[in-house]
């Protein structure tokens, strides 16, 4: 054979020649009359005209080089064809398809774990609930001291528990008493006397000289002014003033239309104390005063 001839032989062997990866599977010899395609990865038989078609189509481009010479890509011949491998060029030299990159994973935002809570013993968690049912004016429920030291409700719960045991054992005059969903202290029932002794001797305290002198110039001058009734006595009275109006004696009445001031006036619970119907009904004081009352009053303006 000549060069000439060889050349070209080569050139019909490389035109002829298939990729591997675009080869189609040669059908098995049991099933040569029935060649099969496929079809979205689903293969099927070929029956009628197809199968003789396609079976010639097949035979034709297999290689037919002779044995031990090397067989160019398909294309041009002394062209080399990228491996199936690099994506952006097919063997053919046109663009194949590009396969979308995976599409990287959301990742997971992990919550931060929460912070611990405060390590409080026994002795330090009991001293804790003690203060606060103190100063507690309702009771307090078991959910609301467990937010508020950030301890577990099961904890608390068996604390007070022991709380009030220990108080009953100890025969304190108080105890810890569980009422209306929540916890508050209580004076026990066996010391009701004594303190119903005390708040009752508490509300009959006598009043002072100064208190009796104050209220009876509000009594016989309301509504009257504190500059006014500090006039009259001589001394500063907001301090008497102030204790009137706590013991529920005394109570304002207005201000005054030319300074402002807070005007005062007795209440009706200093008519029940008296026994008086108004103030009208009060005793005449002309025959207690001295004669020269008013101009005393006008010189101490």
């Amino acid at each position: 054979m000549s060069d000439e001839e060889r050349r070209d032989s080569l050139a019909d062997q490389a035109a002829a020649w298939v990729p591997p990866w675009e080869r189609r599977p040669e059908p098995p010899a049991d099933a040569a009359a029935e060649p099969v395609i496929e079809d979205l990865g689903e293969k099927r038989p070929l029956e009628g005209p197809e199968a003789s078609t396609i079976s010639t189509e097949s035979a034709s481009e297999r290689p037919s080089g002779d044995a031990g010479e090397p067989v160019a890509p398909s294309g041009e011949a002394g062209e080399s064809v990228a491996p199936s491998g690099e994506a952006g060029e097919s063997a053919e030299g046109g663009e194949a398809a590009r396969v979308p990159d995976r599409a990287p994973r959301p990742r997971r935002r992990v919550p931060a774990p929460p912070e611990p809570a405060p390590v409080l013993d026994d002795a330090e968690l009991r001293g804790a609930l003690e203060a606060i049912l103190l100063v507690a004016d309702e009771p307090v429920a078991e959910a609301t001291l467990a937010d508020v030291l950030e301890q577990p409700a099961e904890r608390i719960a068996a604390m007070l528990a022991e709380i009030a045991a220990g108080y009953t054992a100890a025969g304190h005059g108080f105890e810890l008493r569980r009422a209306a969903g929540g916890w508050r202290l209580y004076t026990r029932q066996e010391y009701a006397g004594y303190v119903e002794r005390f708040v009752l001797d508490g509300q009959s305290v006598r009043l002072t000289q100064a208190a009796l002198e104050t209220l009876a110039v509000v009594a016989y001058k309301q509504p009257v002014t504190r500059s006014r009734i500090s006039a009259i006595r001589g001394v500063n009275c907001d301090g008497v003033i102030r204790t009137l109006v706590s013991r529920g004696l005394v109570e304002e009445c207005g201000t005054e239309t030319e300074s402002g001031a807070h005007l005062y006036r007795t209440t009706s619970l200093f008519l029940e104390k008296l026994g008086l119907d108004s103030v009208a009904d009060l005793p005449p004081l002309a025959p207690f005063l001295p004669d020269d009352v008013e101009d005393l009053a006008d010189a101490s303006r």
